[in-house]
């Protein structure tokens, strides 16, 4: 009864604003823009519940159709499909439904080992001894990925069971269940061409990363994988480990532009995943001194109200006036960019290594073999 009122308070958003509160937080729409004036980089329209369910299928971050759509548009607009699944990903999504049984666990006792995924039939330690570096497997396999990174959601293969929030804590809590997690995260980091470097989740290009970058940015489909890995490391305890994956992809997407087909989704999807407002005006500041055109960058805060020249007296209100009164109410330019400097040097901090742990970073660069990958994941604290 309890999660049925529940569900009569939730109000379900309807526009992509309503479902994006990053910006809301700590005054940080009210600052100027690095370049000194003032720029439009909100949004500026978004997709509404109608042209969202016309497109379906094509929504997919994944499907070739909406990027060519998005990117040729003379006006660009945010997605209120993608903006829509994330909130709910981000607010534990509103309405759920009443947790099974513990003995109906099927995603902690696959990753302990006692049942296999279905339909395949295949067990966790298979795939954890055999499949690392088996490409070909890993990329036209498509029934294993809801079965290694579960989510509160309903994935392709109807055969794998969503999380609850009773398994969550049960497998939150479970150490065995979550190193073959981490060494599931592994095998899928080794086929992106990225290595996990320490126990903060920081990450780097791997030996492999040219081929399998290339590879990479002309599989889209790998793009909605992504996005579930990086759900699923939020709900089982890694949230810390998405911030460091997203920046390298951003960074690779678009300062090295060694994955252009990706920027999309990187800033669409991948930055929305994570939790924390700060973290996510930290990459899109760094999206947006990257991002070209700069006129279509979307993601910024949104679009300021002018203070009227007049009010409804008539009375005529100067420029100089306006503007002393809107800079009096903000934070100045300078100590936004000193932030902004402050947020990303952090970054560039966790990125150098300054974090790492000596012994599991020596074992992951002087080979991938499992058995030193294995080692390393058990100095990692769970």
């Amino acid at each position: 009864m309890g999660n049925l009122m529940g569900s009569w308070r939730y109000k379900e958003p309807s526009t992509v604003e309503e479902c994006d509160s990053t910006w809301e937080t700590d005054s940080e729409s009210d600052e100027h823009q690095p370049g000194g004036e003032e720029e439009d980089s909100g949004i500026s329209e978004s997709m509404s519940p109608a042209e969202a369910a016309r497109g379906g299928e094509q929504l997919e971050h994944g499907s070739p159709q909406f990027g060519d759509m998005m990117e040729s548009s003379t006006r660009m607009k945010r997605s209120f499909y993608a903006a829509k699944d994330l909130y709910k990903y981000r607010h534990s999504y509103p309405n759920y439904k009443e947790p099974r049984q513990p003995n109906e666990y099927r995603n902690l006792r696959f990753y302990l080992n006692k049942i296999p995924l279905v339909p395949d039939g295949i067990y966790i330690e298979e795939i954890l001894t055999k499949w690392r570096g088996d490409y070909d497997k890993l990329e036209h396999n498509h029934t294993y990925i809801q079965w290694l990174f579960p989510l509160r959601e309903q994935g392709l293969n109807f055969y794998a069971q969503e999380l609850t929030q009773d398994e969550i804590k049960e497998f939150q809590s479970t150490r065995e269940a979550k190193r073959r997690f981490l060494l599931a995260y592994t095998i899928m980091l080794d086929f992106f061409g990225i290595k996990l470097l320490d126990k903060n989740g920081n990450v780097s290009r791997a030996p492999n990363w040219q081929d399998r970058f290339q590879h990479l940015n002309e599989s889209q489909h790998n793009y909605l994988r992504i996005t579930r890995i990086l759900k699923s490391l939020g709900e089982l305890g890694f949230e810390s480990f998405k911030l460091p994956l997203v920046r390298l992809l951003l960074e690779e997407a678009l300062v090295e532009g060694t994955l252009p087909n990706m920027r999309h989704s990187a800033l669409e999807y991948f930055v929305f995943t994570l939790r924390q407002h700060a973290q996510r005006r930290a990459l899109l500041r760094f999206a947006q001194r990257h991002y070209q055109p700069p006129e279509n960058f979307i993601w910024g805060p949104p679009k300021k109200k002018r203070i009227p020249a007049s009010i409804s007296t008539g009375t005529r209100v100067g420029k100089n006036e306006v503007v002393e009164r809107s800079v009096a109410k903000a934070r100045s330019p300078r100590e936004g960019r000193n932030n902004m400097e402050r947020e990303m040097e952090d970054m560039e901090e966790r990125k150098s290594g300054e974090w790492k742990m000596a012994k599991g970073t020596k074992m992951l660069q002087e080979g991938r073999g499992r058995v030193d990958i294995e080692e390393y994941i058990e100095t990692i604290p769970l």
